[in-house]
């Protein structure tokens, strides 16, 4: 997540996986800093496809209709000629009703079953039935290939009489979390134009683009409700191409 405060964009830095130890064992490649394999994912001369494994807490599943939307964006972004999967799973819920990035992170590595290795990359998503520790966050990316959506958040303010529509809302954030993990903005995958929002850490200062800030938090609520998903602009694109991407 890059978020709006400083306190939430330092944790993004600080927290920049075979098994038991697994997640010791391969802690290079999936204990680094968001932003740290961005080439990886938008090209194929490491890793030839991708397999993206979303766990969520029970009662919080992702939503259907973003889950295809997240597909076609990695589809139509990421050279991965061997093909692209995502993977579901159900994990318990957690007895914090307000999660840390700690947290996150001790319940990444109790649960997540599928690490990089060979010519295959991994991607981890988060689910969770709780908040952040700041309210008005929905999703961060906390480390190279790993992202959270807070579930409760994301149900609390969508899907409701005069709410944003939840697909929209959550389709929105998984995009941008992705985002930050692909280098966006400056993160990674450098700027080809001058065009990150000083004022809001590593996010796009086109508040049409989807690496907006505001799409990672509740601003962006009154926005959804009569609009559209954003894209990408054209500046982060020729980020992402420039680094690798389609």
């Amino acid at each position: 997540m890059k978020s709006s405060l400083p306190l939430i964009a330092s944790l993004l830095f600080l927290f920049s996986c075979s098994k038991s130890d697994s997640i010791t064992g391969a802690e290079g490649l999936h204990d680094r800093a968001v932003g740290a394999s961005a080439k990886e994912f938008l090209t194929a001369s490491k890793y030839t496809s991708l397999k993206v494994e979303i766990q969520y807490m029970t009662g919080f599943a992702p939503d259907p209709v973003a889950i295809d939307h997240l597909q076609t964006f990695l589809f139509n972004t990421l050279n991965k000629p061997n093909g692209i999967t995502i993977v579901t799973k159900e994990i318990s819920a957690s007895s914090n009703t307000s999660l840390s990035t700690d947290n996150v992170i001790s319940v990444e590595k109790s649960n997540r079953t599928v690490f990089s290795g060979s010519e295959q990359l991994s991607l981890y998503i988060l689910y969770t039935n709780g908040n952040y520790t700041n309210n008005s966050v929905l999703g961060m990316a906390y480390r190279n290939t790993s992202a959270v959506i807070f579930g409760k958040t994301i149900h609390d303010n969508s899907g409701g009489i005069s709410q944003v529509n939840r697909s929209k809302l959550e389709s929105t954030v998984l995009i941008h979390e992705v985002g930050h993990l692909l280098g966006l903005v400056d993160l990674g995958s450098p700027m080809q134009t001058p065009h990150k929002d000083a004022a809001h850490g590593n996010h796009c200062n086109n508040s049409g683009c989807i690496m907006y800030y505001a799409a990672e938090t509740t601003d962006i609520l009154g926005f959804l409700i009569s609009g559209s998903i954003p894209n990408l602009d054209d500046n982060c694109v020729a980020d992402l191409r420039a680094n690798g991407g389609k």
